[in-house]
């Protein structure tokens, strides 16, 4: 793996190197996909300068010590499961680097995929957020952009069959959101926006984060030649339950903060389907 920095930081002696991307995984009990993950990155590492970093959200499965085998990898332990947002931005803050790669635990990265969204970056001064075409294990695509998070989008997104979603992300354009399964960002980019809103503890905050990029003038770009693997849902299939109320707590808190006259509808939504906060 290219472990080599671009110039140093932190001051004389610090010995702490500015690396092109860090590499920012949260894992909650996914050993084996994490374990998988981080095989992939070994596999075929980037061209570019990188390192990688895993924040445990308190793990039980034994992630944290499958982490410790793999010898260029940093494991941060947030001491519990502290929600995604929190979780990237801990690693993120532990990092120096010039672009950020938030990646989910249960990926797969093909080699060179990496190399490409940078490249992209590069290409494209006026992009802050780049995100690839993201395939389920047979190689199904999954809708990982979209427009800005509404009543009528969520309607629209949800009655998309399988053929209307291939053909979408075979395009390549500019969404006002890419998922956080895959999601490189320059860092002064993130850092302009405050980096992921805690409030949300899972789901929603990529949206939300592509919507404060996109405010100050900057835009998200979906390539469409570039593929990441997504074992979609295995750490929420260990606790359906409390991941389901997540996603409706976060809806709320996203509704509440770009959306508010919507609010006393979706919960009158969610109490006619028995569903609480």
């Amino acid at each position: 793996m290219a472990a080599g920095g671009s110039r140093h930081a932190g001051g004389a002696g610090s010995g702490r190197l500015v690396t092109q991307v860090a590499i920012i995984i949260v894992s909650f009990n996914t050993r084996e996909d994490l374990s998988r993950c981080l095989d992939s990155l070994h596999a075929s590492p980037p061209a570019a300068t990188c390192e990688i970093v895993v924040v445990d959200n308190g793990s039980t499965d034994g992630s944290a010590d499958t982490v410790r085998k793999f010898p260029n990898v940093r494991l941060i332990e947030s001491g519990g499961n502290v929600g995604f947002a929190r979780a990237n931005n801990i690693g993120i803050r532990a990092t120096m680097s010039v672009n950020l790669l938030v990646l989910n635990s249960d990926t797969i990265v093909p080699a060179g995929a990496i190399d490409r969204l940078l490249t992209e970056l590069d290409a494209n001064p006026d992009v802050a957020v780049v995100g690839p075409r993201i395939v389920d294990g047979q190689g199904r695509a999954e809708l990982s952009f979209g427009r800005m998070m509404g009543p009528f989008s969520e309607f629209r997104q949800k009655r998309l069959g399988r053929g209307p979603v291939d053909e979408l992300t075979r395009r390549r354009g500019y969404p006002d959101w890419v998922s956080a399964a895959c999601l490189l960002v320059r860092r002064a980019d993130a850092d302009a926006v405050g980096l992921f809103d805690e409030r949300y503890f899972m789901y929603t905050e990529d949206v939300d984060f592509c919507a404060a990029i996109r405010a100050r003038g900057r835009k998200v770009l979906f390539a469409s030649d570039i593929e990441i693997v997504h074992l979609r849902g295995r750490s929420a299939a260990t606790a359906p339950e409390q991941t389901n109320a997540a996603y409706r707590r976060s809806q709320i808190a996203f509704y509440k903060k770009h959306n508010p006259r919507w609010v006393p509808f979706l919960r009158l939504y969610l109490w006619l389907r028995g569903l609480s906060e």
